[in-house]
């Protein structure tokens, strides 16, 4: 009984990356940052 339950957990994973790659994955993915113009003093000699 061990094996099956190997078995399916890794069908579980497998099914769980299909519908990722199909649908986008649940959770929120993370906001690109904002990226803040920054004076460099060296640049502008």
């Amino acid at each position: 009984m061990e094996y099956i339950e190997k078995v399916l957990e890794k069908l579980k994973e497998w099914a769980q990356k299909v519908v990722e790659a199909l649908l986008g994955p649940d959770v929120q993915p993370e906001p690109e940052p904002i990226p803040v113009p920054v004076r460099d003093p060296q640049r502008r000699r």
